[in-house]
């Protein structure tokens, strides 16, 4: 079996919580983490989160990279990318350096595009202005 490009950024899901599972509290974890059922409260990680279709997740979210294909009530800090696809719907503001969202999501919020060290992408310089010529 050969995985997609997708399967191998995620790498090996280290933790589920499967359709029908509902889980409230606060949640850390290391490597990748797959929700399908219903979380509420928070997260914390530098590693990956993947919400699968399905899935509702109430929470303040603040991780290492995510996908969303579930349902997502809260705003998220991803250090590194957040990508949307398709029938995700998303509640909430999004920090991230990477940001992508594809055609069929929904998206209800702000997205503060930042750089990867946490602080804002400054502007571009401004080319200088022409010497003022004197007659």
């Amino acid at each position: 079996m050969v995985a997609t490009a997708k399967q191998q950024a995620m790498g090996e899901i280290t933790t589920l919580l499967g359709r029908g599972a509902a889980f409230e509290g606060k949640l850390t974890f290391d490597g990748t983490v797959r929700i399908d059922g219903r979380f509420k409260g928070e997260v914390f990680s530098d590693d990956t989160l993947v919400i699968g279709e399905g899935a509702v997740v109430e929470a303040e979210i603040d991780v290492g990279e995510i996908i969303i294909q579930g349902t997502v009530v809260g705003n998220i800090k991803a250090k590194r990318l957040i990508e949307i696809h398709a029938p995700g719907r998303v509640k909430g503001d999004l920090h991230t350096p990477t940001l992508q969202i594809d055609k069929g999501v929904i998206f209800e919020g702000r997205s503060f595009m930042e750089a990867a060290n946490g602080g804002l992408k400054p502007p571009p310089p401004k080319p200088p202005a022409p010497a003022a010529v004197k007659p």
